[in-house]
């Protein structure tokens, strides 16, 4: 079902799936990568969970997709986690959803956030992250070139950002582009490029510059030492930056376990059978520790 929320007085849009044959069922927020919308990867595992015995909740974040909120498409780490905290309220509240607390699942970027929420906010009992992207300043430079590149996305971010605040205007590139250099991700990658896959009208591929010097100089490996929620990670050592999972798992101040199994990043996204052997492996573990 279609549901809203407010999020510090911007309406986010949400699709809220529920389980068949119950009243009321324990809760999951779910939100996926990085500048996507919830029609990317967020529906599918919401309503995977559903179909495993879950009232499964994924939204769009402010200033993307179908929720409120300017600017738009900057991806904005402090927002994204304080939208989880607001979505996880709403779902806690839900006639629908059972228990105290509610769960977290985190798809790639989102790992990130929903750690993030976990760290700070009791409602979040138990957290699941799958094909986790989770970096500090040293996988940053790992990543995207070495510490000087690094510093060069941060200095054009800083300049976008100030032209926003002088003029009102975005420079915006591509998320994902195979032609131009400035893309976010440089790269012919066919899961965002595939209209049969991530290429949807709801998602407009494109990154606000100025978001750069947020996301590279957020640290979510140091997340972990806050965390005693029970805690799954689902990743693949084929996926992106193994390391940095390696590293928030045993970092993890609670109950922890890691499944490494088989695929690519994008796999993890829609294929099979990454995202059955995830959404099995995340159930499991909600069945389990959520309270």
């Amino acid at each position: 079902m279609n549901v809203s929320f407010d999020s510090d007085g911007v309406t986010l849009a949400g699709n809220l799936f529920l389980p068949e044959g119950v009243e009321r069922a324990p809760g999951v927020v779910v939100a996926g990568t990085w500048t996507s919308v919830k029609e990317l990867m967020a529906d599918r595992y919401a309503q995977r969970l559903a179909e495993r015995g879950f009232a499964a909740l994924s939204f769009d974040f402010t200033g993307f997709g179908a929720s409120g909120g300017e600017p738009r498409e900057v991806e904005n780490p402090a927002r994204k986690v304080r939208d989880i905290r607001h979505a996880a309220g709403f779902l806690a509240a839900h006639p629908a959803v059972e228990g105290d607390g509610v769960g977290a699942l985190g798809i790639c970027a989102a790992a990130m956030y929903m750690a993030d929420a976990a760290a700070h906010d009791p409602r979040v009992t138990s957290l699941a992250l799958v094909a986790p992207w989770l970096h500090d300043a040293a996988i940053c430079e790992a990543a995207y070139g070495g510490a000087a590149a690094v510093a060069e996305k941060i200095k054009a971010g800083r300049e976008a950002r100030s032209r926003y605040d002088e003029t009102g205007e975005i420079d915006y590139v591509p998320v994902v582009s195979a032609t131009d250099p400035r893309a976010a991700m440089p790269y012919a990658i066919d899961f965002y490029l595939d209209p049969a896959r991530g290429g949807i009208p709801a998602w407009p591929n494109r990154f606000a510059v100025m978001a750069w010097p947020d996301w590279l100089t957020y640290d979510s490996i140091a997340l972990a030492s806050r965390i005693t929620q029970p805690t799954l990670l689902v990743h693949s050592q084929d996926a992106a930056i193994p390391d940095g999972a390696r590293r928030f798992h045993t970092g993890l101040a609670g109950p922890k376990d890691i499944l490494w199994t088989q695929g690519t990043q994008f796999d993890f996204y829609d294929q099979e059978p990454q995202v059955t052997v995830s959404a099995d492996t995340v159930a499991a573990h909600f069945r389990r520790t959520l309270r």
